[in-house]
């Protein structure tokens, strides 16, 4: 098994395609994808964080690790009540993964359940990784598996999951999520846009694991998607940490309802719809709403402006002030309703 994660707690239904693609460029990589290259056969030079970006993240990992704990006991509580230990936990590749192990540990602490746990690709554009269903389907009934990630956006992978198990009944498309701000995902902790600090940095703190790659010259009809190992960042690897600390905080299990989403009739989706009237995007897929996908903004794509719904929130958005900085992105307050941040990347023919 490649990848730092440990073995007991996620079996990896991942090809390792090390040294076998060329991350490119922020600037080259973002062109290709708008002339219509799909971003999933490429990979990006990963951001090697400074000593100051190092510590937002280390203290928005302090900061939000009971938060993020109580989530996890949220909807691992939501999971065992649907599905027991039949649970087989199928977390989205790269983000996701971290999210699974931390509720495999919390149904094992607090349910005794020692409940499996595979992480598999699901790329928006190409679908989910058929050769890992059908690894899964071999090993578990249908209605036992339960898929796991990190956040929702703008909801484009839980749309991903619905057409994808059209092709395979008695499989539930609904997500478990942490933060659930575009109200979607079928169980959440939180539907406040929340900063899980596992997105702050890329593959440093998700197993040394690159974000999943399909393409067809690496990629052989009974291979999984592939995968990067980056062994080479072994002394930097901060995945346990995060995992750990988290873990820390776990508390056991509150019989209450998740919290409610925001009071508002404006759907996510029209959000995005007016965010993209207001700023003049043509394509929705250049604005990437909440927390999670503005640092993803940041880290991997060539970034236009960030929205963020304060600039006096360091409490909420103090990692996203440091990356701007330091990318010298500007940052525009504007109403969002569902969400704290939003990320909007350049369109490289105005560039």
């Amino acid at each position: 098994m490649f990848g730092s994660y440990r073995r007991d707690d996620v079996t990896l239904l991942l090809k390792d395609i090390t040294g076998q693609i060329e991350p490119l460029g922020t600037q080259a990589r973002e062109r290709k994808i708008q002339n219509g290259t799909p971003y999933y056969e490429m990979l990006p030079i990963e951001y090697e964080p400074t000593p100051a970006y190092l510590h937002a993240y280390q203290d928005a990992l302090a900061r939000y690790a009971g938060i993020t704990a109580e989530a996890v006991g949220c909807v691992a509580r939501q999971i065992w009540e649907q599905k027991r230990d039949r649970t087989a936990l199928v977390s989205l590749a790269r983000a996701g993964t971290p999210v699974g192990i931390l509720i495999k540990r919390y149904l094992k602490t607090y349910y005794r359940a020692d409940v499996t746990h595979a992480s598999v690709s699901i790329i928006r554009g190409r679908g989910i990784d058929e050769n890992a269903m059908a690894w899964l389907l071999e090993r578990h009934a249908p209605e036992d598996l339960q898929f796991v990630d990190g956040w929702t956006g703008k909801g484009a992978i839980q749309g991903q999951l619905q057409q994808a198990m059209q092709a395979y009944p008695g499989v539930s498309p609904g997500l478990a999520v942490l933060s659930d701000p575009a109200c979607l995902a079928e169980k959440w902790g939180t539907r406040e846009d929340f900063l899980i600090a596992s997105s702050c940095l890329n593959s440093v703190v998700s197993g040394l694991l690159s974000r999943t790659v399909y393409r067809p010259d690496l990629i052989g009809p009974q291979d999984f998607h592939g995968a990067v190992f980056y062994d080479q960042w072994q002394d930097r690897d901060l995945t346990y940490q995060f995992i750990d600390q988290i873990e820390a905080h776990f508390r056991p299990p509150r019989q209450t309802p998740p919290p409610p989403g925001p009071q508002t009739d404006r759907t996510a989706a029209e959000e995005v719809t007016q965010i993209c009237r207001v700023f003049g995007v043509r394509d929705r897929n250049l604005v990437k709403p909440s927390i999670g996908e503005a640092t993803r903004v940041l880290l991997r794509r060539m970034p236009w402006k960030i929205l963020v719904h304060s600039l006096d929130d360091e409490a909420h958005l103090g990692h996203l002030y440091q990356l701007a900085r330091e990318k010298q992105v500007p940052l525009e307050v504007y109403p969002l309703v569902h969400y704290r941040a939003c990320g909007l990347i350049r369109e490289m023919a105005d560039a």
